[in-house]
């Protein structure tokens, strides 16, 4: 069952990232929206925790709101020991640079860019230089080392996503936030990926969490969240993807778990 914090405090010992009665509201048409509703949850460090639930159940919002992309209309949200509601816009902006990874679905590349410039992007705008041996690592376990002077388009599907990985895991950040890292890749492609992110949690100690709909993906994961109409309704340990879709075929049955 998920975890009862009430307590905005700093969460300690300090998980990779937590909420702590992290609500958000929407205005929609003069009326008040509740995406999230007092969620509180604890993020573990190099463990691969999985977000699901119906369309509409608040995943993507608490993740956005984990990741400081989004502001809650009160709670906390934390990354280690330092509170993201409470930091000013630069510093935030700071922090989602050198403290977090993300992976989307649409891969977010340029183009007219190398794989090796996607890659060291973020960090050539933070006037960093990458570590060459950490380079070498990322881009041999990723299966990119012969790709390095390609172009997004000369890639497939599952190609450019682990160019994206790459990117991600180049400043060692304490947490990877994956939004449907697989949702624009065939089922081939999609496992590859999946794997990727599984390997780099045991052999990295990379922290991850992913936001899916998809019980074979989740089922990659060491822990699986259930939110149903912006809370947290459920979670399993070491999920399978029948475990999983049993799972959610609750919310088809009764509409809200």
């Amino acid at each position: 069952m998920p975890l009862a914090h009430t307590s905005l405090s700093r969460p300690g010992p300090h998980p990779a990232a937590a909420a702590r009665a992290l609500t958000k509201d929407h205005d929609i048409g003069g009326h008040r929206v509740t995406a999230l509703d007092r969620v509180s949850l604890d993020i573990h460090r190099g463990h691969f925790t999985a977000i699901m639930g119906p369309s509409g159940s608040g995943k993507s919002t608490l993740m956005h709101c984990l990741a400081g992309l989004d502001s809650p209309s009160s709670g906390a949200a934390w990354i280690g020991e330092v509170n993201l509601t409470e930091l000013p816009d630069r510093k935030l902006t700071l922090m989602r640079r050198d403290r977090i990874g993300f992976i989307f679905q649409a891969f977010h590349l340029l183009p007219t860019l190398t794989v090796l410039e996607n890659i060291t992007l973020p960090m050539a705008l933070a006037g960093k230089r990458p570590d060459q041996q950490w380079l070498t690592e990322v881009t041999t376990t990723l299966g990119l080392r012969d790709r390095l002077a390609h172009r997004p388009p000369q890639l497939s599907g599952g190609q450019q996503q682990r160019v994206a990985c790459a990117r991600a895991l180049l400043n060692q950040p304490e947490i990877i936030f994956a939004d449907e890292p697989t949702g624009n890749l065939d089922s081939r492609a999609g496992a590859e990926v999946l794997r990727l992110l599984q390997e780099s949690v045991r052999q990295l100690g990379q922290t991850i969490v992913m936001v899916t709909h998809d019980p074979v993906a989740a089922s990659c994961a060491d822990r699986v969240v259930f939110l149903a109409d912006g809370r947290i309704v459920d979670e399993l340990q070491q999920p399978t993807a029948d475990r999983v879709l049993d799972r959610m075929r609750l919310f088809d049955v009764t509409g809200n778990a």
